[in-house]
């Protein structure tokens, strides 16, 4: 997983609630198991016609917000279904951060499980960052200060899981976590094949 720490780029933003993960990833694109290639049908509905077409209008079809690596919304962000390719699409696109008053929980757990950093702030808040997104100007989100930089340089505090805000620092995901066990698990599955022979022989060499 790709480590956060200092984040500036161009937000895009979608002035609406309850955005649910099918609409961030309609059920048809969900065959495939891994993480890549979604990023292209991300808000399909939102972004296409039905035959294909950018809808020009679409904050995602336009400069500067094509490279868009901040997404702001209002609340309720990862309502619906618990599919993980919600965020896995976001991320595909180039989303490393969502910000809203509020998120569904599994969207919100997700997001961290993936290295995306979602952000709770207040709505207020979140309109005056809409604002300055507006402009195109890049917006900063500090993950080690824990604050988001405005374009006229005012900071905005987050609040983050001290755990969480350590795996996203150092980029460590799931796996990753229990790759930092390795060598204990390997002297435990030794240990266990040369104390119970009689077990499936399914431990480490």
């Amino acid at each position: 997983m790709e480590k956060f720490t200092v984040l500036s780029a161009v937000a895009a933003f979608i002035k609406e609630a309850n955005i649910d993960t099918d609409k961030i990833i309609p059920a048809r694109f969900l065959k495939t198991t891994t993480c890549t290639g979604l990023g292209k049908h991300v808000f399909d509905v939102m972004r296409y016609t039905v035959d294909g077409h950018e809808k020009p209008d679409f904050i995602l079809n336009r400069e500067p917000w094509r490279k868009a690596r901040i997404l702001i919304t209002y609340e309720n962000l990862g309502c619906g279904s618990s599919r993980e390719h919600a965020v896995w699409a976001l991320l595909d696109f180039g989303i490393r951060c969502v910000i809203a008053p509020s998120f569904a929980d599994i969207f919100f757990n997700n997001c961290f499980k993936s290295g995306v950093l979602p952000i709770a702030l207040s709505r207020d808040i979140c309109e005056t960052l809409m604002r300055d997104a507006e402009s195109g100007t890049a917006l900063t989100v500090d993950l080690v200060k824990q604050v988001v930089i405005r374009p006229n340089g005012e900071e905005i505090s987050f609040d983050v899981d001290a755990f969480r805000r350590h795996l996203l620092l150092d980029g460590i995901d799931d796996i990753g976590q229990t790759l930092q066990y390795e060598s204990k698990i390997i002297d435990y599955e030794n240990r266990q094949r040369q104390e119970k022979p009689w077990m499936p022989s399914i431990y480490i060499n």
